[in-house]
Parts: C-alpha cells; sequence; structure tokens
C-alpha cells in the first residue's frame, strides 16, 4: 500500500484503529500460488505484538500458512468518496477539482502459528469470547465444536497504518471538504 508521509499513522494510532475494528481480511501468499489465499475473518489484538482468532478447520488457508507462515491481516476502516468540486481550490472551476476517497487502512505484517492442540485452541476461543460475550459458557464443554476449528497465533512484525484525510492540505482546505461532506449528509437525512 502506498503511504505518503502526511498519510502515515503512527504504531500507536494504527494499533487503536485495529483494536477499534477487530474484522479484517487474513492473507496467505503461501508457496508458489497463483492466488493468494484470502479469508474475512473477526480477530482479537491481545497486545500491541499478538493477534489470535480461530477458523473452521477445512478453511483452505491452512495449507498456504504451513507452506508459509508470513501473512498480512488487512484492516480497513470508514471511507466516504470526496467529490472533485468539493475539493476544487478557491477560484478554480469546480469541476476542475479532483476526486478522491479518504479512509483508514492498516496493514499488519505477521508471523503465523497454529494452534492445533486442544488446550491452544481453547485459550484463543476464551479469549475472543471474553471480549466478544464475556457471558458465555465456557468453550470446554462444547468438544464438538473444538474439534471443528484451528486457533491461529499472529506475531505482528510489521504494522502499516494509512490515514487518507488531505493531511497535507492546508486546514482552510479540509474544513471546506468537512463542511461540503456534513452538509451532502445533512441533505439525505
Amino acid at each position: 500500500m502506498l503511504i505518503h508521509p502526511w498519510d502515515a499513522g503512527s504504531p500507536e494510532e494504527s494499533l487503536a484503529f485495529v483494536r477499534d475494528n477487530q474484522f479484517g481480511t487474513l492473507i496467505a501468499s503461501g508457496r508458489d500460488r497463483a492466488v493468494p489465499v484470502v479469508v474475512p475473518t473477526q480477530f482479537l489484538l491481545v497486545d500491541d505484538a499478538t493477534v489470535v482468532l480461530h477458523l473452521a478447520r477445512p478453511n483452505p488457508v491452512w495449507p498456504a500458512i504451513e507452506e508459509n507462515p508470513k501473512v498480512v491481516l488487512s484492516v480497513t476502516g470508514p471511507w466516504t468518496y470526496i467529490k472533485g468540486e468539493w475539493r476544487a481550490e478557491p477560484g478554480t472551476d469546480p469541476r476542475l477539482g479532483v476526486p478522491t476517497t479518504y479512509y483508514s487502512a492498516v496493514q499488519l505484517v505477521c508471523t503465523a502459528e497454529i494452534v492445533k492442540d486442544d488446550e491452544g485452541k481453547l485459550e484463543v476461543l476464551r479469549r475472543q469470547i471474553a471480549d466478544l460475550e464475556p457471558t458465555l459458557g465456557d468453550p470446554a464443554l462444547m468438544p464438538r465444536l473444538m474439534s471443528g476449528i484451528r486457533g491461529l497465533r499472529l506475531t505482528i512484525d510489521e504494522i502499516r497504518g494509512k490515514f487518507k484525510y488531505d493531511g497535507h492540505k492546508d486546514e482552510e482546505h479540509r474544513e471546506r471538504v468537512q463542511n461540503a461532506v456534513t452538509k451532502a449528509k445533512s441533505m439525505l437525512s
């Protein structure tokens, strides 16, 4: 992903975004594959260096991870299309404004460890359940569930954060665009 200096998120900002948006796309390239395996998934950012998740045993991602444990977890968040007329410089024909899209995106480059043993899978499930639905019962009481899944521990090796919101433009420009977006949204309500 292209990240301009004005769009770059710090590791702290990027991890905060990931923590607030714990659904993403796991990408495993494997080795000598024409197409990587791409899996949408819920996950849990355990700490600044670790992500856990679980997937069904028949998921096609497992062989790719076994071939090459380097994976990318891609997380994108709110986006909005910004019309060219909204970005046109003052005194310029609005039809000559350059449209763009504002968005947030973080890619975590990770080393994956497949968790196959029941105790390890329980640890992953308990962490995820405690975060999402703490009143749910103990997954240890669901043996059928345990045989149908594998866990995954991702160690974060690199954080690539991009927050594209015209950060290289002056405050007046960004305010003008924000006012146009707000006005357009209020007209839709």
